[in-house]
C-alpha cells in the first residue's frame, strides 16, 4: 500500500516545482513546444489541470465523477484532447490561476480521505493513496516535458518512489486504456 501522508506531501511538492517552472513565463514561453508531439507548455499545464479536476471529483463527489466519465466516449486520446480545450482557451494567466486553484482543491479532497478509501477512477476503482500517486505520475511526467521545453535540468528526488509503486500497482491500465489485453504476468519490485 502506498504511504498516504508522504504521497500527498510529495504531490504538493511536485506541483510546486512545476509551478515554479511556469510562473514567470511570458505568452511566448507558454507556446514553447514540448517533447510531446503537438503539445506546448500550455497543453501540459492544461492537461494537468484537467486530470486534477477529475481526481478532485473522484475523491470528493463520486457521482459527479461517474457522470463526467460516462460522457467521455470510447476513445481515451480523443477525450483527453477534448478535455484540454476549455483550459487552453483561458490564456496563460488564467490557466496558471486555474492550475494553482485546482491543485489545491485536489490536494484538499485527497487529504480528507483515508489512504485505503476506494474512489472511482478511469478503468476501475482505486484506493485514494493510489489516486494521489497517479497525480504524482502525471505531474512528474508532464513536468518533465515542461522542463525539457525550457532547457531546465531537474533534480530528481525520492518522490519518484510513488511513481514506481503506482506503475507496479496499475500496470495493466496502460494496456486497457489502449484497448489491449494486458500480459498474464505483471511485474513487481
Amino acid at each position: 500500500m502506498l504511504r498516504q501522508k508522504n504521497v500527498l506531501t510529495d504531490l504538493t511538492d511536485e506541483g510546486k516545482e512545476i509551478d515554479d517552472l511556469v510562473a514567470g513565463l511570458d505568452a511566448a514561453g507558454w507556446e514553447k513546444a514540448t517533447p510531446a508531439e503537438g503539445w506546448t507548455i500550455a497543453h501540459q499545464i492544461a492537461h494537468l489541470t484537467m486530470v486534477f479536476a477529475l481526481a478532485e471529483k473522484a475523491a470528493a463527489d463520486a457521482p459527479a465523477f461517474e457522470a463526467h466519465v460516462s460522457g467521455l466516449g470510447p476513445s481515451f486520446d480523443a477525450a483527453v484532447q477534448r478535455g484540454l480545450l476549455p483550459y487552453l482557451a483561458d490564456g496563460p494567466d488564467k490557466l496558471l490561476e486555474r492550475w494553482r486553484s485546482q491543485r489545491a482543491a485536489t490536494e484538499r479532497a485527497l487529504s480528507a480521505l483515508e489512504p485505503g478509501h476506494i474512489v472511482p477512477w478511469l478503468v476501475r476503482p482505486i484506493p485514494a493513496a493510489v489516486l494521489a500517486a497517479a497525480g504524482m505520475m502525471e505531474t512528474f511526467a508532464h513536468g518533465q516535458d515542461v522542463a525539457d521545453a525550457l532547457g531546465v535540468r531537474r533534480t530528481y528526488t525520492d518522490r519518484v518512489f510513488h511513481i514506481a509503486q503506482f506503475v507496479v500497482t496499475t500496470w495493466e491500465f496502460g494496456y486497457q486504456s489502449r484497448e489491449l489485453t494486458p500480459p498474464a504476468t505483471g511485474f513487481g519490485f
